[in-house]
């Protein structure tokens, strides 16, 4: 006989955990169904957040947890370079893969259960079954279920939004070059085209090193940028994996079925980073589909989607603006607006940014380079189009 849940989770992503434990808390049965055979694993993000966005999502973070504490961000064109103060945002370098699992076992007590290494090959709505429920079969059995929540990530965007993904890589990397507490952020448009490369320190001598592009040889693009630094480096963990920059799909909630996290597109498209966005989209949506139940009115579903465009709206879209700049200028124009920036108001655009809010600083810094970023963003479209 088919296992009945009111809900079912598919995909592990701190999205789906964060999910289940704002479901389960309420006193409703969930199921999370992670087709990978553990939590957190492999672990594609490069782990940077705020404090503040981790207590926003109702975690206390375990000592094992935080890896590193960045005190600046060195933010480099091809010939052209500033350094961005962090101290005050308090941004983490946090392990992934434990970070996860401690929501995970938050899921847990509070009610939730958890399969790993069980892949979900099909979900069916059935209206004509009691209460009109899903169908779902898997690789460990069928299941039935009210409400379907996708946390299957990245994937479930690939076939029908292939334009917003960027291949990448990322290593874990020892070489003496890694600063402890410093953020290396490099941008060349030859090289790493609509994206950059990035250097995220764990500790001295160590860190995460990576980068992502439009049509370029990630494997082959990372072993140059290593090479680049001119010292000796050790490559202990590689991870090949795409990355979205799209911003996020029209529509979070399509009849019972619920898109949260990297599957509703809700990476950053400056950085395509997730965790705050991604995470507050799980609890959000564990509230709205609680409320759904408990009223027993599915339109309480729709609550999800408001909550976080209020948040979230208007900062994507400038992103996205931001982005579609980016993909548009060479390393000419990319040196030129560098050049642009004032570097007595860095410090000023770093007191009043956010880490969470990525266009606070990059409007602080661009409004103080004035006329001459504008000439080189109309030069730069000059000899585009020539």
């Amino acid at each position: 006989m088919e296992q009945a849940y009111d809900v079912i989770i598919g995909g592990g992503s701190i999205s789906g955990l964060l999910a289940a434990r704002e479901i389960a808390s309420r006193g409703h049965s969930v199921l999370v169904l992670e087709k990978d055979p553990e939590i957190g694993t492999p672990e594609h993000c490069g782990g940077l957040v705020s404090m503040d966005a981790i207590k926003n999502l109702g975690v206390i973070p375990r000592s094992n947890i935080i890896q590193n504490q960045i005190r600046a961000a060195k933010i480099c064109s091809p010939s052209k370079d500033f350094e961005i103060k962090a101290t005050k945002q308090k941004v983490l370098v946090i392990e992934r893969r434990e970070f996860d699992k401690q929501i995970a076992l938050q899921s847990t007590r509070a009610g939730a259960a958890i399969t790993t290494g069980c892949s979900l090959l099909n979900a069916r709505f059935k209206p004509d079954s009691p209460d009109g429920r899903f169908r779902i079969v898997t690789s460990e059995g069928e299941f039935q279920c009210r409400y379907f929540v996708d946390a299957r990530g990245i994937t479930s965007l690939i076939q029908n939004y292939r334009s917003g993904i960027l291949v990448a890589a990322q290593y874990e990397v020892y070489a003496p070059w890694i600063e402890k507490d410093t953020v290396i952020v490099e941008f060349d448009s030859l090289k790493y085209p609509g994206f950059f490369a990035w250097v995220i320190p764990i500790g001295d001598g160590r860190g995460k090193v990576g980068l992502a592009g439009r049509n370029i040889n990630v494997a082959r693009s990372i072993t140059s940028f290593l090479c680049s630094k001119g010292a000796q480096f050790s490559v202990i963990r590689k991870i090949f994996a795409p990355v979205w920059i799209g911003g996020p799909i029209d529509e979070f909630v399509t009849g019972r079925t619920i898109t949260i996290g990297d599957a509703a597109g809700q990476t950053k498209p400056t950085t395509a980073g997730g965790i705050y966005t991604c995470g507050l989209a799980g609890i959000y949506a564990g509230k709205a589909i609680s409320e759904a139940i408990e009223r027993k009115e599915d339109r309480y579903l729709l609550d999800y989607q408001n909550d976080w465009a209020r948040i979230f709206e208007k900062e994507f879209r400038q992103m996205l603006l931001f982005r579609k700049v980016l993909e548009h200028l060479d390393n000419t124009a990319l040196d030129r607006v560098f050049s642009g920036i004032n570097m007595a108001y860095v410090d000023k655009a770093s007191e009043a940014g956010d880490f969470d809010f990525h266009s606070i600083s990059i409007r602080k810094l661009l409004s103080v380079g004035g006329l001459k970023i504008f000439r080189a963003l109309l030069d730069n479209e000059a000899r585009r189009l020539l």
